[in-house]
């Protein structure tokens, strides 16, 4: 048998092996949803230039993280309600205030991430729980975390109609508020559906770069299409594709999950740049 052949078997072997273990199944299941989740909606914050409304929510879950951990309870519990605080202060104080939305959105963010270095260094002993949270953790994935992801999978796809509303008040809001579209209650839905999403995909991409998973695959679908409709199946895809291939790779070669898939993603970016470049048709 050539040596080739017998490479590749012993390779597909190991994929398989892999396959059965409970936490790497654990780990591909909530990669896929998060895959999905955070590149529907990345379409929206790059078409709304909001990437900067990412890193604010992500920021706001390391608050509600360190809340669960200081009072020993499961972070998971206190960073949802928390960051889905934050998101909603962040969206009714942009109506009433002045100031611009990335400058509230600093102020708000800065906050959490204050609160959240005070109650770390408040508690005594090592938390490797947060270490996981903040930079993504293979083994850390539990079934609460997986049938969280399930959870939010569902709900948004319960509101699916709305995607429409979404659409027509990313390319024109004000036209969408005199056609009678509830405009602000749709963006209140968007921003709570976003911040549910950065905490749960905490454990797999780590909250430091969750942003990134928000805007990389909307980002690129950009640069291969101009229709919504399009633009937001090739960033369904590029989620999809990165999340697994970066999990199997930080798997193999032992690096951080969250890393890993942000850097596969930017591969799908610069690709699709050098699709851009070469197809000038594209548009």
């Amino acid at each position: 048998m050539p040596s080739g052949i017998v490479v590749i078997a012993m390779e597909i072997m190991a994929m398989l092996e892999i396959l059965s273990l409970p936490f790497m199944q654990r780990a591909i299941l909530s990669a896929l949803l998060i895959g999905i989740l955070s590149s529907f909606f990345s379409v929206f914050i790059v078409q709304r230039k909001m990437s900067f409304l990412g890193s604010g929510l992500a920021h706001a879950a390391f608050g509600g993280i360190a809340l669960g951990l200081f009072f020993g309870v499961s972070p998971l519990w206190t960073a949802l309600p928390f960051t889905l605080f934050v998101g909603i202060l962040i969206e009714i104080t942009r109506k009433k205030s002045p100031l611009q939305p990335d400058t509230l959105i600093g102020v708000f963010f800065s906050i959490s991430m204050g609160i959240g270095i005070v109650l770390l260094s408040l508690r005594q002993e090592y938390s490797p729980e947060a270490m996981s949270f903040l930079f993504g953790s293979l083994l850390s994935v539990s079934r609460e975390d997986v049938f969280s992801a399930f959870i939010l999978f569902i709900l948004v796809g319960l509101f699916l109609s709305k995607w429409k509303s979404w659409a027509y008040a990313t390319f024109d809001e004000s036209l969408a508020k005199l056609d009678r579209l509830s405009v602000n209650r749709d963006n209140l839905l968007l921003i709570i559906f976003l911040a549910l999403t950065v905490v749960i995909s905490s454990k797999i991409l780590g909250i430091v770069l969750m942003a990134a998973s928000l805007v990389i695959p909307g980002a690129s679908a950009r640069l291969l299409s101009s229709r919504l409709s399009q633009m937001t199946i090739i960033s369904i895809l590029i989620g999809i594709s990165s999340s697994l291939l970066g999990l199997l790779l930080s798997y193999f070669l032992d690096i951080p999950s969250g890393a890993t898939i942000v850097l596969t993603q930017s591969a799908f970016f610069f690709l699709s740049m050098i699709w851009k470049k070469w197809s000038p048709s594209t548009s």
